[in-house]
């Protein structure tokens, strides 16, 4: 991979992860029941579980490519038109960056849990990084590319997360959060026109 399309890939994982969602909104429920260090605990186990959903898309792929070319054609093509949705999505889909309610202490082990299973119980993540991907591995793509993307997306992920849990107790920096939604939304929606792009022209 050159050094653009890792930058590319980043930005993708970057702009997944900013995009609102459930994810972002068990986070800061887990940051406004047990203060900061519950929340930094629920986004770096979110991170593991987004990391293990990348690796195995990853890895998955690799296996596809050597066993069956033309499956992993089909893949690209289809996962062209997943981000096209996902585009479409971005695009229409009103942006949100609410915060969820709650009322009972948790632990810092609940905590880790929830944050994990949030993202290894979202189906749609394996369907994304499948789309993704494909975008990116080759056959000469090394196991050590492989586990970069991985350890991409996982930093990239917990590294937002985290970031969102300092913000949380700064009521008016997180309004901000709220106010630029929409621009992150659908700034996401053009990079993942543009990748999918690349499939067409390739």
């Amino acid at each position: 991979m050159s050094l653009l399309e890792w930058f590319t890939l980043a930005g993708l994982c970057w702009l997944g992860a900013a995009s609102p969602g459930p994810s972002l909104a068990v986070v800061v429920e887990q940051t406004l029941k047990g203060g900061r260090r519950q929340g930094v605990i629920a986004a770096v186990a979110h991170g593991v579980g987004v990391g293990s959903y990348a690796l195995l898309a990853a890895v998955g792929l690799a296996i596809i490519i050597q066993q069956t070319p033309w499956l992993f054609d089909g893949l690209r093509w289809l996962g062209a038109l997943f981000l096209l949705f996902l585009a479409y999505k971005a695009f229409t889909a009103p942006a949100d960056f609410s915060e969820a309610d709650g009322e009972s202490e948790v632990s810092g082990r609940q905590g880790a849990v929830i944050g994990f299973l949030t993202a290894f119980l979202n189906p749609k993540l394996a369907i994304f990084f499948l789309a993704i991907f494909s975008q990116f591995v080759s056959v000469d793509s090394s196991i050590g590319q492989k586990l970069g993307m991985a350890l991409l997306t996982f930093v990239i992920d917990a590294l937002w997360y985290v970031m969102v849990t300092l913000l949380v107790s700064h009521p008016s920096i997180m309004s901000r959060l709220r106010a630029g939604a929409a621009t992150v939304q659908k700034v996401f929606g053009v990079l993942l026109v543009l990748v999918a792009f690349r499939v067409i022209v390739s």
